[in-house]
């Protein structure tokens, strides 16, 4: 017996291919009506989503290539979990690798991949769209992860913009008005954005700290602040690391948070509910975000004629403690 595919069930359904794996995935943009159909047809051909996977791996090797900017940390650890569920529910074989931050260490490892994996998710926010279209295999099934589109590979993007002007918005809420942001190193994606963001929602009035998303960067910044502008009453740090250090140096230094400086931080990572205070950050589900991925890349991989998407994460504020000055 052949195996059935989604075509059969697009077909039995009566709708286009696109329509029947976006069905079979749960995106939003499916009305009921077509989605129970699709469902329908499914059940009547015994047709198990997760055995989409087999298209990526006939005859090959069964294996996914995730290229990440490093192995290290929650941020990291989390984004992987959520891959490795999703990989190993339909059967799949990860293969990993970091690129250390530089371009042309991206480029080797993705280069080390071909003839490797029978498809390929890559998260490079500080790369440019023109150098991922030239690293990037031709007609290898790839998803791009953190990164602007490049108009040839589905993306799954993060609102940084939106995410930050929401956390300004918040510490502005708590009656801050002196507020820092402790900023990702430049050239990359996420960090430029929430940069972006931030200097947006001050008017550019607000004190820029550079940092690099490591604990170190978080420390320094708080340092800074403790030497140079001790008036400062809000702190908003590109992701939950620099938060968390900077939050602990600051008391140190005999500004504590909430009371003297309200501070939140930005990715959701699960250590930041658990130091004291509670971080406040505006969080992401960062293993849905690897499950995502893998399904957007069985659904390339079925409808590899369907035209490249960029999907949207949207972050949420998460209030805790080290923010909150009034109920």
């Amino acid at each position: 017996m052949s195996t059935i595919t989604i075509r059969d069930v697009a077909r039995r359904a009566a709708v286009s291919v696109a329509s029947a794996s976006r069905a079979l995935n749960n995106h939003s943009n499916v009305t009921p009506a077509t989605r129970d159909r699709v469902l329908a047809a499914a059940r009547a051909l015994d047709y198990v989503p997760h055995l989409g996977a087999r298209s990526l791996s006939r005859g090959r090797s069964n294996t996914i290539g995730v290229v990440l900017p490093d192995l290290f940390g929650e941020f990291f650890s989390e984004i992987i979990r959520g891959i490795d569920y999703a990989a190993h529910q339909r059967g799949l074989q990860l293969l990993l690798t970091n690129m250390h931050g530089s371009a042309e260490d991206t480029e080797a490892a993705i280069r080390a991949m071909r003839g490797r994996v029978d498809g390929l998710l890559v998260m490079s926010p500080q790369v440019d769209v023109d150098f991922l279209g030239r690293s990037l295999p031709k007609g290898l099934p790839t998803i791009v992860m953190n990164a602007a589109a490049d108009g040839v590979h589905p993306t799954i993007a993060i609102d940084n913009l939106a995410g930050a002007r929401e956390a300004v918005a918040h510490l502005v809420d708590q009656g801050c008005r002196r507020i820092a942001h402790i900023a990702g190193p430049r050239g990359n994606a996420d960090a430029d954005a929430r940069r972006a963001g931030f200097e947006e929602a001050t008017g550019g009035k607000g004190t820029v700290i550079e940092g690099d998303f490591t604990e170190a960067a978080g420390i320094a910044g708080a340092r800074r602040i403790l030497a140079e502008c001790r008036d400062v009453d809000g702190v908003f740090a590109a992701n939950d690391m620099m938060a968390v250090a900077c939050m602990a140096t600051l008391a140190e230094g005999g500004m504590r948070a909430p009371a003297d400086v309200a501070i939140i931080g930005f990715d959701g990572v699960p250590i930041a509910q658990y130091v004291t205070p509670a971080l406040s950050t505006m969080a992401l589900n960062l293993a849905e975000l690897g499950e995502r991925a893998v399904e957007r890349l069985i659904a390339a991989t079925e409808n590899p004629d369907a035209p490249p998407s960029t999907e949207m994460m949207v972050p949420h504020l998460v209030v805790r403690a080290s923010s909150r000055r009034h109920a």
